[in-house]
């Protein structure tokens, strides 16, 4: 564990809340519960649940302002417009880390937009760091942790997957799954409202799990800090990263997905090429890299 750096609670978590874990079936609340559970999680995990007692057997709370013991990790999965109100309730309660799973946000229009923009402000002024929103969320195999609502498993291993499209981290794990490929993480970003890659990078660094890192990126907000800690990350561990947006059609679906322009292609080329990442031009590649 890297007690040292500031998103080890994030990604290391001792405890877990589930905001909005369901029993209806193939809800995202209840596919996400289901999957911490038969992951082998050895923390303490809490569903919050404001109408059931139980959730899938375990104990449920009606609000995370309710549990007694400190949760490390809150993850997200109500309706967008209760979104910033439960963040606020995970500062007061002293959680620091949140993963929002929840879509409707910057990629949905300016409503969605002026929605972010609130649950950010809210984010800052407790110091809780987000995750997200609109993301598959994390796997951390050594911790029997699989915080997501994908259909498939991770193996172990030592690659580090960071992607902001969940798709391309379910089409991963499907490929890895029947070639026997094992992770260190599964981290997907989404929107990237506030963790993004430079710092997910500076953390995967002194991961002694990974040794490997893939890359799957639409768009940067910070690209200062990105190219920092690429080129600190690519002098330690191989890097292979894929683009979207490397054509007028990609960019536009960027855009719709993570609500950020994708940026020149060719000066995003020639700046990943200097800092010694391999860059692969489509999904193939990324597989077999």
């Amino acid at each position: 564990m890297l007690e040292h750096h500031y998103l080890t609670t994030l990604f290391e978590p001792k405890s877990v809340a589930v905001i909005g874990a369901s029993d209806r079936e193939n809800s995202v609340g209840a596919v996400l519960f289901k999957n911490i559970l038969e992951s082998g999680y050895k923390g303490r995990l809490y569903p919050i649940n404001t109408g059931h007692p139980t959730v899938q057997g375990v104990p449920a709370y009606k609000s995370i302002e309710e549990i007694s013991a400190r949760v490390e990790l809150a993850v997200v999965v109500t309706r967008p417009q209760t979104v910033p109100r439960l963040i606020e309730q995970c500062g007061r309660s002293g959680v620091k880390n949140a993963i929002v799973i929840t879509s409707g946000f910057a990629e949905a229009g300016h409503s969605g937009a002026a929605l972010e923009r609130k649950m950010m402000e809210i984010a800052r002024s407790y110091g809780v760091r987000l995750l997200g929103p609109n993301c598959l969320g994390i796997i951390r195999p050594n911790l029997g942790l699989n915080a997501t609502f994908a259909s498939v498993h991770a193996h172990v291993g030592n690659l580090a997957l960071v992607a902001q499209s969940g798709a391309i981290c379910s089409a991963v794990l499907d490929w890895a799954s029947s070639n026997h490929i094992g992770f260190s993480s599964v981290i997907s970003l989404g929107g990237t409202a506030d963790v993004d890659f430079g710092e997910i990078l500076d953390y995967l660094i002194y991961d002694n799990h990974t040794h490997y890192i893939l890359l799957y990126v639409e768009g940067i907000r910070d690209a200062r800090r990105f190219m920092s800690a690429l080129r600190s990350a690519a002098r330690i561990k191989p890097i292979v990263l894929l683009k979207a947006g490397r054509h007028a059609g990609g960019l536009a679906a960027v855009e719709t997905h993570s609500g950020m322009a994708g940026g020149s292609d060719i000066v995003f080329d020639a700046a990943v090429r200097r800092a010694g990442v391999v860059r692969v031009k489509n999904i193939g590649h990324l597989f077999y890299a």
